[in-house]
């Protein structure tokens, strides 16, 4: 295989995609879309966010320090792109996706999320100035009671939940079919 040189790009780097969710000042239900998530483990298992630029859902968890992160799944697609593309600051988001108050935390869940963490900020870095990375305690996890089905295989439940990723500035679904398990393709 003859390998070139090409400009930095993250264009074949797939990303999650998540619904993170905030209550507004006067209480109503605000969504951005976000793909720079990820996990670690300090002092257990963490959630891990990072807000680069002005929004008003990162304003909100500055102050509040806590909100929702639920994966971005094929039904709620349509709903979360355009509270993606539509700033907090100018548009009311409160009536596009239909929600319910966490029941650890006061931050708001899609009523239609079937994978939904409540997250606690308790580290918060700043890399630059206007970039914020929140490390989180996930205080619940609430989940469609479907995939807690113990004959449902792994693949059936991804088919279930049809979580959504990113790549190249587009939507793609995630294929319901393992190529194996951690260390079982070594055949070498």
């Amino acid at each position: 295989m003859k390998k070139i040189s090409q400009p930095i790009s993250n264009a074949f780097c797939p990303q999650g995609l998540y619904l993170y969710g905030t209550y507004t000042a006067d209480s109503k239900p605000n969504y951005g879309l976000f793909c720079w998530a990820t996990y670690c483990h300090s002092n257990g298992f963490r959630f891990v966010a990072c807000i680069g630029e002005d929004k008003l859902t990162r304003d909100r968890i500055r102050e509040t320090g806590v909100f929702s992160a639920s994966i971005l799944t094929e039904a709620l697609l349509p709903a979360a792109d355009w509270c993606g593309t539509h700033a907090g600051y100018e548009h009311d988001k409160s009536s596009v996706i239909p929600s319910e108050c966490g029941s650890v935390l006061h931050v708001p869940i899609p009523c239609e999320s079937v994978w939904s963490f409540e997250l606690k900020v308790e580290q918060i870095l700043t890399p630059s100035e206007g970039s914020d990375i929140y490390i989180c305690r996930i205080e619940q996890l609430t989940a469609d009671a479907r995939l807690s089905a113990p004959t449902l295989s792994f693949e059936e439940k991804l088919k279930l939940v049809s979580p959504v990723v990113t790549m190249d500035q587009r939507y793609l679904p995630v294929a319901p079919h393992s190529l194996g398990e951690w260390g079982s393709l070594a055949n070498f």
